[in-house]
């Protein structure tokens, strides 16, 4: 017999089982087939009780086995040996500390059976009465390290990643739009503009009934709490702890709203002065014409219409005079998946299920990049066993229509030197340059590590360029206007990754990266089929930079791709 247990409460069990195993140190495989699974629950549409009860969970894509298991074991006893065991071998507090850089499960166990600490609140208390210097492990250095990396998670907090909002903001848009009484619903605020993190949710939408519309937002699964409501607007909490404010407004006024909910303050500070110089209110213009779109807004002021991810207030209303946009790079201009890894490293596909992968999605070319030696954590592919992969893209390509081109993440040593030998870098078909280690040295080490493998004389893509993981790993500190000259002389272009976590490198050094005349590859950095989904991220970081289609590389076909990137010529 099956407890009365919710599906978003087994995904959060599975969520915090694989950021428990994590701390203990287990393989990111086995983390990510939690993460996975957890996300495979919440999208669950079906009984997840009769699933269980019908032995069908194994049928739902990013379930298998092992994790039906533990699913079926949470549905029928409203908990899981493992999740038990796991909370009872790690101490109190686990999750959350171990989210302050320097402290690991053994060091929180320390601060534990030292001082009691269980929580952040606790530790920040202890290194403000100066307790925290007295635990063996720590010092006055360590102490102050920690109050200021609790500072900088406060801040982290504050925001959400992208794809956690958007994996909860279109199901939301989606339930909206299938209501009759809604006649349009779109995204707004920093989900439009599809910022790497955002503050919140915002959906506005055009209804004559306000109070039914609220009410069916309400009715949304995902909805955890209601935080608050008025006649036209309800403030939610979505699953995940993603904060989500849904807007109704009468249709005719629908454009003007979604304009206004969209862009930043300093881009509506901007365009606000242009209607100003023509003798009118924001509000005004909104007015001029029956509006259909918040396009014919700037049409309205005499500008091109800016795409909402370049609605920042960084000179593109000024750029608006005269560009019309219509070359900003689109997730259709990219003709090849580049930056993908395999079995043969850390991926958890094989090369034939990737090609088959982003064949079906209309690619013409993949580079197949895992990683090098030097990567052990990654099963980096030593000498012995990159024959071996050669001969199976070479066997993988008689089965399959999309060109394979064999290739390399090469990291880059701590001297600049790229992994593997020249002579074996030269064999290749396209080499990723990227940095894995060593990513605490200081500013100017970094930046003369960098210059150094830009200046070699092979083509490179700087791959995931300052290294950053998006609210938990800040860019390393480097001179990046340096690397950028450099690059801009050299024979390399640089990659705008994909990968939701990464979004690297971020908008402002794209911009100025552009200035220089360098050139991109949008990447998907992916590790499986599933993976190769992250193109549509890549593709809005680089519009946020403003990145044109002539200006990347895998929107080529594939020779003119393989012709640009072959690492000698």
């Amino acid at each position: 017999m099956s407890t009365m247990v919710d599906k978003l409460d087994v995904a959060r069990a599975l969520r915090e089982i694989g950021a428990l195993l994590r701390c203990k140190g287990e393989s990111s495989f086995k983390v990510q087939a939690y993460e996975n699974g957890s996300a495979a629950v919440e999208a669950i549409s079906e009984d997840l009780g009769r699933l269980v009860e019908e032995g069908r969970l194994t049928q739902v894509p990013g379930i298998g086995v092992s994790l039906a298991s533990v699913i079926t074991e949470f549905v029928r006893t409203g908990q899981s040996e493992l999740h038990v065991k796991l909370r009872a071998e790690l101490p109190p507090g686990v999750l959350e500390l171990c989210e302050i850089p320097g402290l690991s499960p053994k060091k929180v166990q320390a601060l534990h059976d030292a001082l009691g600490i269980t929580s952040v609140e606790e530790l920040r208390q202890a290194c403000l009465a100066g307790r925290v210097r007295s635990v063996k492990g720590f010092g006055l250095k360590t102490q102050q390290s920690l109050l200021e990396a609790i500072a900088q998670r406060e801040i982290r907090e504050a925001r959400v990643l992208l794809v956690d909002a958007l994996g909860v903001a279109e199901p939301l848009l989606d339930h909206l739009r299938a209501f009759p009484e809604v006649k349009q619903a779109d995204l707004a605020g920093d989900v439009r503009r599809f910022c790497e993190t955002v503050s919140d949710v915002h959906v506005v939408v055009a209804s004559d009934e306000a109070g039914v519309v609220l009410d069916h937002a309400e009715r949304f699964p995902r909805v955890t709490r209601v935080r608050c409501r008025d006649a036209q607007r309800v403030d939610l909490c979505l699953a995940g702890d993603v904060p989500a404010s849904v807007h109704v407004v009468a249709p005719a006024h629908y454009a003007g709203a979604l304009l206004m909910r969209t862009g930043s303050a300093a881009h509506l500070a901007e365009l606000g002065r242009v209607a100003t110089e023509q003798g009118l209110a924001l509000d005004e213009a909104r007015a001029l014409v029956r509006i259909e779109s918040d396009a014919q807004i700037y049409r309205a002021l005499g500008l091109h219409p800016v795409p909402p991810e370049l609605r920042e207030g960084d000179g593109e209303i000024e750029a608006a005079r005269q560009d019309d946009f219509a070359d900003l790079v689109t997730q259709g201009d990219i003709q090849g998946m580049v930056h993908c890894h395999t079995v043969f490293s850390d991926g958890n596909d094989t090369i034939e299920d990737m090609a088959r992968a982003a064949e079906a999605m209309g690619m013409k070319y993949l580079t197949i990049t895992d990683h090098s030696p030097t990567a052990h954590y990654a099963r980096g592919v030593e000498l012995d066993r990159l024959k071996l992969q050669w001969d199976e893209i070479a066997r993988v390509q008689e089965r399959v229509k999309i060109k394979l081109l064999r290739g390399t993440e090469s990291d880059i040593l701590a001297t600049g030197a790229l992994d593997y030998p020249d002579a074996i870098l030269e064999q290749l078909d396209v080499v990723i340059a990227s940095v894995h280690s060593r990513m605490k040295m200081d500013e100017a080490a970094m930046t003369q590590r960098l210059v150094e493998a830009m200046r070699q004389p092979i083509f490179k893509i700087w791959g995931h360029p300052l290294g950053r993981l998006l609210l938990r790993r800040e860019p390393f500190a480097c001179r990046v206007e340096e690397v950028l000259d450099v690059i801009a002389s050299s024979r390399a272009a640089i990659e705008v990754n994909g990968d939701p976590y990464r979004l690297d490198m971020e908008p402002r050094w794209l911009k100025e990266a552009r200035k220089r005349g360098i050139r991109f590859v949008i990447s998907t950095d992916a590790h499986s089929t599933k993976g190769l989904s992250s193109l549509r991220f890549g593709v809005g970081v680089a519009r946020r930079g403003g990145l044109r289609k002539s200006e990347v590389l895998n929107a080529l076909g594939p020779e003119g791709f393989a012709a640009a990137v072959r690492p000698i010529h």
